[in-house]
């Protein structure tokens, strides 16, 4: 499932680089959230499967979307305005080390250890040499503004990583729809009042292809697969798909478009692999006399949030 989500939103990138060249980054985020909402509450619907009600339960959406949608969303557009999309995706895979140090301090069974942060350093540096000095050439002559909109999205998205940890007794479609839907009912006054879409021209063909894709790919699809990760292995193992991007926009070049993979193109690869065993300890337990260790040092809060999980609707 991860690197099914690291091909969808792999390509999110380049969605989001058509579209700015013809709308602005509310309507281009406001376009993406809506449509999906509208999709995914259409399937509830047929499906007799209805949203919850519950006040609490739609705070959490609205909070969870402005963590996951619209504050990274509009960073994002708004950097790749100003800087190109290739180095806008290495700066997003600075995502899971910001959720390590944000796990460590806000969860009581993800703590920081060597392991992990040793994983997410070799991991960046792999995505480092996969993408080879040329990308990171537009570190100097980039826009710094659009490269720190970046940095900050990837500190909020840390953030929706951990906060959405509440959600795991919830059906993952249901969080999905609720956080969209919060997080369009958000723009909707935002891109009435700063981006005057109306006074636009007219989208092109490649405008709406774009949106298509970015809506049902890297939305709708992506996001029942990113609840479904983050129930099963946590925050810390959700994110590091961030990692994973680059590799997912060279192996989908090379097997779509025939682009040649360059050797430092496997080194890179090789080292995001290595970053991922190591976060997750599967390298450690590998290593002979290493016996896996619990992961969760309160068991008796693990307990009682999995009762209230079964008693609610995890929130």
């Amino acid at each position: 499932m991860l690197l099914a989500l690291a091909a969808l939103w792999g390509s999110s990138f380049f969605f989001f680089k058509v579209m700015v060249a013809a709308l602005p980054p509310f309507t281009v985020v406001l376009g993406r959230v809506g449509f999906s909402a509208l999709i995914l509450n259409m399937w509830l619907v047929l499906r007799r499967d209805y949203m919850p009600v519950s006040v609490r339960t739609w705070g959490a959406f609205v909070v969870m979307g402005v963590l996951n949608n619209v504050i990274p969303f509009t960073l994002i557009v708004f950097g790749e305005t100003r800087i190109a999309s290739g180095l806008a995706s290495i700066l997003n895979a600075t995502t899971p080390m910001f959720t390590v140090l944000a796990a460590h301090w806000l969860t009581a069974n993800e703590r920081l250890t060597v392991g992990k942060v040793a994983g997410v350093v070799t991991g960046f540096l792999g995505v480092a040499v996969l993408i080879g000095p040329d990308a990171l050439t537009g570190l100097r002559g980039g826009d710094v503004v659009g490269e720190i909109a970046c940095l900050f999205a990837a500190i909020s998205y840390a953030f929706a990583g951990i906060y959405g940890r509440r959600f795991k007794g919830l059906n993952p479609t249901k969080v999905a729809t609720g956080q969209l839907t919060a997080s369009a009912v958000i723009l909707v006054p935002l891109v009435v009042l700063i981006d005057r879409p109306w006074a636009l021209p007219m989208p092109g063909a490649n405008i709406w292809g774009a949106m298509a894709g970015i809506v049902v790919l890297c939305t709708v699809v992506a996001y029942v697969l990113y609840f479904r990760i983050l129930a099963a292995a946590g925050a810390t193992n959700l994110l590091l798909v961030t990692l994973l991007l680059p590799v997912s926009a060279l192996l989908l070049g090379w097997l779509v478009l025939g682009e040649s993979l360059a050797p430092h193109a496997f080194e890179g690869m090789a080292l995001v692999g290595l970053g991922l065993a190591a976060i997750d300890g599967r390298l450690f337990k590998a290593l002979p006399g290493k016996r896996p260790k619990r992961t969760s040092q309160h068991p008796a809060s693990d307990c009682k949030e999995a009762r209230r999980s079964k008693e609610g609707d995890g929130i």
